[in-house]
């Protein structure tokens, strides 16, 4: 008798427990899976150990998972966010490039970042004296201070100051400036809560005068894989040239989200990208080691393949309230 397979739907209804031969069987021997919907036709699922938390807060499904494969597993409005056996990828691409191209890190606003990690990988710079990290959910800040115990000593730095707001009232409100600006939301999907927070007007109007001189703009960009990346990709790329004059597009391969995913690094002021640099400062002013990244692995990740290359360099499409794109999925507003 073949295996039992459930299937956990981001909608949280599970499918009937049937052997191979479509017969039920006992819940003992049945092995529980999550399903996650990439595309109309594409799923991606995950053979569980258990599902630790499942709710919606006012602002979005949540989902906590432990995975057989990936460890513990954030997933937000149905998509991946963060896996723990490979979240090193994803966040030490989205800090250290921007951290290590400015001359002097001291300040620096993390808008999202709920689970830690961004702020984690922050806070092992030496120069950093300030780290405001600004989440909309405060469900999702609860639970991952709870469950992902690698970030716990993060969330208790005393130089990190946590605030549960909307990043765009956020910024608003607060007069001070900072060194970088990280953007480490949630994908946008149609009725989450982020979407505004890749617009054109937001970038320029918001937060680049939030920036001090030399100041640095980082974000995660959503999927840049062949077939992906013109999903939102390209198009947070062309937005962010319209308000920058020095943009750096750069990718890799995170394994939990089935793709390649990519990131945008922009400032007013040229970036000098050297990989011998890069390593050097690595040495200097990073406690620990890093996994992934060094001078030569982010030197390469800024190389696009031809497709993905030709669509940065036509990509016509601004951002706007009015003309946002989505990844496949809804959020909570949605919904309602």
């Amino acid at each position: 008798m073949g295996e039992a397979v459930e299937f956990y739907h981001s909608n949280g209804v599970s499918g009937i427990n049937l052997n191979e031969s479509g017969k039920k069987i006992d819940e003992n021997h049945m092995c529980c899976w999550y399903e996650e919907v990439i595309d109309d036709n594409l799923k991606w699922s995950f053979a569980l150990n258990s599902v630790l938390h499942k709710g919606t807060s006012q602002y979005q499904d949540i989902v906590l998972l432990d995975t057989k494969h990936f460890g513990k597993a954030l997933v937000i409005d149905g998509k991946m966010q963060s896996a723990e056996v490979d979240e090193f990828i994803y966040h030490e691409c989205l800090i250290h490039p921007a951290l290590l191209c400015h001359p002097n890190p001291k300040t620096i606003f993390i808008m999202g970042g709920g689970e830690g990690s961004a702020a984690r990988e922050v806070l092992r710079h030496n120069s950093i004296e300030k780290v405001v990290m600004c989440d909309i959910d405060q469900e999702v800040v609860d639970f991952c201070r709870r469950y992902l115990t690698v970030n716990q000593e993060a969330f208790r730095n005393k130089k990190l100051n946590l605030v549960i707001n909307d990043a765009k009232a956020e910024l608003e409100r607060r007069s001070e400036k900072f060194d970088i600006i990280v953007g480490d939301l949630a994908d946008p999907v149609e009725g989450g809560p982020c979407y505004q927070l890749y617009t054109k007007s937001f970038y320029e109007r918001i937060l680049k005068p939030k920036l001090n001189v030399n100041g640095i703009f980082v974000t995660q960009a959503g999927p840049a894989g062949i077939f992906t990346h013109k999903e939102v990709f390209s198009s947070i790329y062309n937005t962010i040239k319209q308000v920058f004059k020095y943009v750096v597009a750069y990718a890799a391969h995170v394994p939990s989200f089935a793709d390649t995913w990519g990131w945008v690094m922009a400032s007013d002021q040229p970036f000098c990208i050297n990989a011998d640099e890069i390593d050097k400062k690595i040495d200097k002013r990073i406690d620990g080691e890093l996994l992934y990244l060094n001078g030569a692995s982010f030197i390469s990740s800024t190389t696009m393949n031809k497709s993905v290359s030709l669509s940065l360099l036509h990509e016509t499409h601004i951002y706007t309230e009015e003309d946002a794109r989505f990844i496949h999925g809804h959020g909570v507003a949605y919904r309602d």
